[in-house]
This record gives structure tokens, sequence and C-alpha cells, in this order.
């Protein structure tokens, strides 16, 4: 009996057809409603602070229905043992979030997504980052309407880890070298996305870092700027700190941990018996 080599038979779930139309949509939708009010004329009502949260939590159903997408393609790998494993590594997710949440944005969750994103794909990744967040609230009693927003940001967090080359080839410090840079960029990246939901609906604040509604795209990304590096650049450092030293110190055994779980689960090599005339041998 032979099979193939090690890290072979490693396999990502593929994204079919339904999951791709449906991630496609979620994206675009996405896309338009953090960064609606930056285009909205001042005067057209669209641009109230109070509105912006609320329009995206229709977005709920459709993070669900990626979700089912992704479990109803019958060719994608994604079957019972597959979700089975998304719920363990979405409760894993959701119960580390807590430790460290609300300091200095240390918050281990992030360096798990990277890993599972990394060996399971980014269809599997969006699904799980998702999935995760919507635990994690429900855990910690998170939830409001910035949840949508939330979800989709470590949605593609973990879709993009899951995008990274040298998926098959790559191993051993040059991957971790590249899944520390990529958490600590994404990190940044996850934040700064964040920020954009909630700083056109916060008042209060000096009119060099405040949203005006209406005024020209240019000036108000400016302000933006300044309002993530006098709010958030610290709290985002720490994100993006751990998340690095989290993959250089664990990430390889996590890396392998989730491999071995991925061949036995679902995505087990082919095997192949060979053996004289009288029969096959094992």
């Amino acid at each position: 009996m032979t099979t193939e080599p090690e890290d072979r038979q490693v396999k990502a779930i593929r994204v079919g057809p339904r999951a791709a139309t449906a991630l496609t949509l979620i994206t675009a939708i996405g896309v338009a409603a953090f960064g609606w009010p930056l285009l909205a004329d001042g005067d057209s009502g669209l641009a109230h602070s109070q509105d912006a949260p609320w329009l995206f939590a229709a977005l709920l159903p459709l993070l669900v229905g990626v979700v089912v997408a992704t479990i109803a393609d019958e060719d994608n790998g994604m079957d019972a043992k597959a979700v089975a494993m998304l719920g363990v590594l979405a409760a894993v997710g959701a119960a580390l979030r807590p430790l460290g949440a609300g300091t200095a944005g240390l918050e281990p969750m992030f360096f798990l997504m990277v890993l599972s994103g990394r060996v399971l794909g980014p269809g599997f990744g969006f699904v799980l980052g998702a999935v995760t967040m919507f635990a994690s609230a429900l855990l910690t009693g998170g939830v409001g309407p910035w949840m949508p927003f939330q979800m989709l940001s470590m949605g593609w967090f973990a879709m993009g880890a899951g995008l990274l080359p040298g998926r098959h080839r790559l191993r051993g410090r040059a991957e971790l070298a590249l899944l520390a840079l990529y958490g600590f960029v994404a990190s940044f990246a996850y934040g700064t996305v964040m920020n954009l939901q909630g700083w056109t609906y916060i008042g209060g604040m000096s009119s060099g870092i405040s949203f005006h509604p209406g005024d020209p795209l240019g000036e108000n990304l400016l302000r933006f700027a300044a309002y993530c590096a006098t709010t958030s650049l610290g709290w985002d450092l720490g994100r993006a700190v751990l998340t690095t030293v989290l993959t250089f110190a664990l990430g390889s055994t996590v890396l392998k941990a989730l491999r071995r779980a991925t061949r036995r689960a679902n995505f087990e090599a082919q095997v192949t018996f060979t053996g004289s005339e009288g029969g096959p041998t094992g």
C-alpha cells in the first residue's frame, strides 16, 4: 500500500460556483456598505450618522447564505466532517477572542484565522471567519449593528490567508514568515476597515479627524487617516504584533495539527494497492 507524500494529501476546500457567486455578491455589497457614506451627498439625508450601521444589518442573511451555499455545493469537498471541523475551529476562535479583547488589541483569535485559512482555503476561511465572529459576539454579548461588519471583515481576513501563494510548496520557516507578514499587515487592514464603519457616525470629535458628510472624498480620506492614526494605531499594532509572535511561536505546531486533522476528516490521499497476480496487498 502506498500513499502520496504527506504535504500533498492536504487539499483545501474548493470554492464551488454557488459559493463563488455568493462570495462575490457579499463582497461587492460589503465594499459598498462600508464606503457609501464617503460618497453620499450631505444634503441627501443618506449621510445621517445613525443610519450607517443599520444599513448593513440586512447583510446578515446574505452572510448565512454564503455558509449555506458553501455547504450545498456538491463539488467543493465540504461534507459533514468538514462542517464539524468548521464548528470546532469556530468554537475555539470564539473562546480565544475574550482572552485578550479590551487589552491593547491583543486578540489571539486572529492567529488561528490566519493558519486555518492557509490550510483549508479561501472559501472555508471566509465562512470560518464570519461564523467565528458571530459565535464570539454571542459569547461576549457583543451583538449590535456593528456585528455584520465584524463578520465580513473577519471573513475577508481569513479568506486572504487562503489566497496566499505556495500553499503546496512552501513549508517551514519560509511559510511561517509569509503567514506572519500577512497577519501583521492584515491586522492593520482589519482595524482600518472597522474604523471606517464606526468613524462615519461617531460625533463630538475635532474637525481635523471627524467625518463631514458631503465633503470631497479626498478631504474625508485625509481626516480618516488622521482619525486612524490618533485613535486606533496603537490598538492595531498590538493585534498585529501578537498575531506575528504567535505565528512564529506556535505556527508550526498548529499547521501540522490542522493538516493532520484535515487529512483524517475529509481530504485523505487516494490509497493505491499493489501486489502480485494473486491479489492486492495492503
